[in-house]
């Protein structure tokens, strides 16, 4: 039998009436976006990597195992710093302000929102 007070999941239940708002991260849920947030990855960091030059493994493109394993659900800086490192590639993290760039990590997450902006003005998104 469950505790009096809790929810099935062992959670205090919420009081919603402490709210005005409540905002549900349905991202790719009822919109599509997990295409164009994976495009967008993918576009900024091919772009970083070529800029790079060089043969070497680390400079291979950006693939879709990499998006799932590296970035997928991670907060943006930290799914830059662990795709970064899957290549042995190390930056300095920046700060949240920096612009759009290739310097550091806040730089290459902003050019990745940057991207991801780009497509939904120029192209929209279906629900």
């Amino acid at each position: 039998m469950a505790d009096v007070g809790r929810t099935t999941s062992g959670h205090e239940p919420i009081d919603w009436s402490e709210f005005e708002a409540v905002l549900f991260d349905l991202d790719g849920v009822l919109t599509p976006t997990a295409d164009v947030h994976e495009t967008a990855w993918k576009t900024m960091f091919d772009e970083f990597l070529d800029a790079r030059g060089g043969n070497e493994e680390s400079d291979r493109e950006f693939t879709t195992d990499d998006y799932l394993t590296f970035v997928d659900g991670k907060p943006r800086f930290d799914g830059v710093r662990s795709f970064l490192a899957s290549r042995r590639i190390t930056l300095h993290t920046g700060h949240i302000s920096d612009d759009p760039g290739n310097e550091t990590v806040c730089a290459l997450g902003n050019r990745k929102n940057q991207l991801f902006a780009d497509v939904l003005r120029r192209d929209g998104i279906v629900a």
